[in-house]
This record gives C-alpha cells, sequence and structure tokens, in this order.
C-alpha cells in the first residue's frame, strides 16, 4: 500500500488547538460497522454504548514535562531538549535543538539556582543524542519543577499551567509518556464510576507514548515503515479480567490506539484452546498495525481523530476498512469535528 492511500483533506481550523471546556463534552462520532450507520453524539454518551458484558481497557500512562530550555555551560547559548526515553539510570535518548551545535561533551544546564545539567554523552538514532543528567534531590521533582508539557507540533502555542492538567488523562498513574494517550482525555471520574455500575469492567495497562507518535512515515510504501519500540506493561490482575471478558463472549472496548498496540503486543495464543489471551508482564513494542492485520483481542476502539498518512491512521482502517474510514473522516471535516490530541472522538462498534 502506498502512503497516499492513507492522505485526506483537513482545514487547518479544525486542528484543536485548546480543550473543550469540560472533558466529556467532546463531540463523539459512533460507527457502527455492522450497518455502516453513523451517530452524531457527544463522549459522555459513550455509557449508552458500553455494556455489562464489556470490559474497557486504559491507558495509565502520565505525561511527563519533558520539555526543558536550558544553557549551554561553555557558551551560554540557548539549547532545548525534549526527553524522549529513559535508558537506564540518569541517561535519557533526548531530541535537542539547535542540533547541528549539541555534541558530545557539552553539558547543557537547565536552572539558575540549583544544580540541574545534563552531559551529552553521545549521538543516537535519527538525530537524537545521549544524555546523563546531574542533580540535587529527586529527579522527577526536578523535570516536574522546570519542565514543560510537550504539546505536540500542530497545536500552535506554548503550554501552559492549565495544559499540566488538560493534556494528562484522570487516571494518570505510571510516569514514562512524552504525549498523552489522547483517547482517554475525554473520560471524567463520574463517567468512569458510571461505566463500573453498569457493570462494565474498568482496567488499566501500560504503555509509555514515545516520540515515534509525532514522527511521519517517511516511506512511499506502508509494508516499508519502521514503528519505533515503546515500553508496555500489563499486570496480573488486569490479564486475568480481560482473558476472562474474553471467554464469557464480552468486547474488549479499547480506549486509544496505545492500548490497542498494548494488548495485541502481549497476545498469546492458548495451543490448548486455539484462541489468544493476554500474557501478564511487560516488555518493548514495535508493533505496526495496518490493514491487512488480524486483530487478536480488540474487538472495539475509543479513539481522537488522526493525523493523515500516520501509522494511527492506518491502525483503525485495520480495525474496520481504509475506504470507510476516510469516507467517516470526510464526514466528519463536513461536520466541523475537531481533530487531533485535543479534538473529538470516535466509537468503531
Amino acid at each position: 500500500m502506498h502512503i497516499n492511500d492513507f492522505d485526506y483533506y483537513l482545514p487547518e481550523e479544525l486542528i484543536a488547538q485548546q480543550p473543550v471546556e469540560k472533558r466529556d463534552a467532546s463531540r463523539l462520532l459512533i460507527v457502527h460497522r455492522d450497518t455502516g450507520k453513523l451517530e452524531h453524539k457527544y463522549f459522555y454518551d459513550i455509557i449508552d454504548y458500553l455494556k455489562p458484558s464489556d470490559c474497557l481497557v486504559l491507558n495509565n500512562s502520565k505525561v511527563i514535562p519533558a520539555r526543558l530550555f536550558g544553557v549551554k555551560k561553555e557558551t551560554g547559548a540557548k539549547t532545548e531538549f525534549l526527553l524522549i526515553k529513559r535508558l537506564e539510570g540518569d541517561k535519557w535518548e533526548t531530541m535537542v535543538r539547535p542540533g547541528r551545535k549539541i555534541k558530545p561533551g557539552d553539558i547543557v544546564s537547565f536552572s539558575e539556582t540549583e544544580l540541574f545539567e545534563a552531559e551529552v554523552l553521545d549521538y543516537g538514532e535519527e538525530g537524537t543524542r545521549i544524555v546523563e543528567f546531574k542533580y540535587d534531590g529527586v529527579f522527577m521533582d526536578r523535570l516536574f519543577a522546570l519542565g514543560k508539557v510537550p504539546l505536540p507540533p500542530y497545536i500552535e502555542r506554548e503550554s501552559t499551567e492549565a495544559d499540566r492538567e488538560r493534556y494528562q488523562t484522570v487516571y494518570a498513574q505510571e510516569e514514562g509518556s512524552v504525549a498523552a494517550p489522547t483517547a482517554g482525555l475525554h473520560f471524567t471520574p463520574e463517567l468512569l464510576k458510571k461505566a463500573e455500575e453498569k457493570g462494565v469492567k474498568v482496567v488499566y495497562v501500560t504503555l509509555h507514548v514515545g516520540i515515534g507518535t509525532f514522527r511521519p512515515v517517511k516511506c512511499d510504501m506502508v509494508e516499508d515503515h519502521q514503528m519505533h519500540f515503546e515500553e508496555y506493561h500489563v499486570d496480573p490482575e488486569a490479564a486475568r479480567v480481560i482473558n476472562e471478558t474474553k471467554r464469557k463472549g464480552g468486547r474488549i472496548v479499547s480506549v486509544g490506539t496505545t492500548s490497542t498496540r498494548t494488548l495485541e503486543s502481549a497476545a498469546v495464543l492458548n495451543e490448548k484452546t486455539g484462541s489468544y489471551e493476554i500474557k501478564a508482564g511487560g516488555g518493548n513494542t514495535g508493533i505496526f498495525i495496518y490493514p491487512g492485520y488480524e486483530f487478536k483481542m480488540v474487538d472495539s476502539l475509543i479513539t481522537n481523530f488522526h493525523l493523515p498518512k500516520s501509522t494511527l491512521l492506518m491502525l483503525i482502517s485495520a480495525l474496520y476498512n481504509r475506504e470507510e474510514i476516510l469516507r467517516i473522516y470526510e464526514i466528519a471535516v463536513k461536520e466541523k469535528y475537531r481533530f487531533f490530541s485535543y479534538g473529538d472522538a470516535m466509537l468503531i462498534e
């Protein structure tokens, strides 16, 4: 398949620059795969489409304020770091600006009043740097005090204090993402409570969203694209509930593409039963889901509207089909749905 097979027209004014006032007041497009019928709702209506036999799976990864501004100690030149992935100890893979001027041996300081600096150790992949931090106190305390929320590049404004709360799900627990699992941004504690009261099983998995979510597909042919690896984890209780739901014929409703990639990465074939089940534990996944992929665990998906030619658009096209997804996106544009991270959502039933 060619990358242009996943292109569509999107007016710039439909790219959401701010979240709606209330999380669950976003619009929700319901897609019935069995009939092709579409319904235009609001996110708080999601309860009407969840069944007591369902298992709702959410990614509880927490966005860290991974964008740091500092100065080179030797020259005083301004620099910008975007932390991508923790490697070991205090070493991180990092994107840097200005890229050509930051080299191994450079030391960058991020605070005038306390020790919080990084030494560039080596070059990483695709222009990144491997750096090691030195600091007083607790690293995450320093980072949360000095760092900024790394909003996606299509949000054309600086992040604010308000983004620290809104560019984060209400159930975020495990620190490690540089981008939010945005389908979950629409949920409120009250909405999750209603789901549980209805009998829906609500479980959490973890996938730390990496910089790959910002990077475009550069290959002409989709099959040639290589995903970046991301760390995931599924605890034993979550695996038990998911597997039990599947055995009883209930639906696995995945909240977002990151939960979907986690579930499909953790699925293993049970030789005795001939069916797939979730294996507790974790690792690093570079799973790439595009049309032709056969889903092992996920039955339905709650997701936002994704960028043209993106791997996320390819994933949802694999769950339904490419032609229908592009038709639905065309309708969403005509209906002026809001797109991308702070935008509206859809449920693919």
